[in-house]
């Protein structure tokens, strides 16, 4: 079977790329910044939450407003990176939708 053989050297290529491509992301940065840049997350194109700063006065904040402020920045900024992950896998994998890629 030839065509086995050219999806196989494909998908070598495809694997490859999304090696290249996962190296990259790590080094990519997204900074949200939350409650007027009360609260500023870092993530990188893997997810990985890099940096958290806050500023003075919102430290004085009720605890509970502060714990909702960082989860909700928290969760805007992986999903901001998953967003970025996704978008350019897509470039990579194409309209190929194998389980497990991206």
């Amino acid at each position: 079977m030839p065509g086995v053989g050219k999806l196989l050297k494909q998908a070598q290529k495809m694997q490859k790329k999304m090696e290249v491509l996962q190296e990259e992301l790590e080094l990519r940065e997204i900074e949200i910044s939350s409650g007027g840049g009360a609260v500023k997350i870092k993530v990188n194109g893997q997810k990985k939450v890099i940096a958290i700063s806050f500023d003075e006065e919102f430290l004085k904040e009720e605890k509970e407003f502060i714990e909702e402020t960082v989860l909700n920045s928290i969760q805007e900024a992986l999903a901001k990176a998953t967003e970025m992950n996704e978008e350019e896998m897509g470039k990579i994998t194409g309209s190929l939708n194998f389980p497990g890629l991206g």
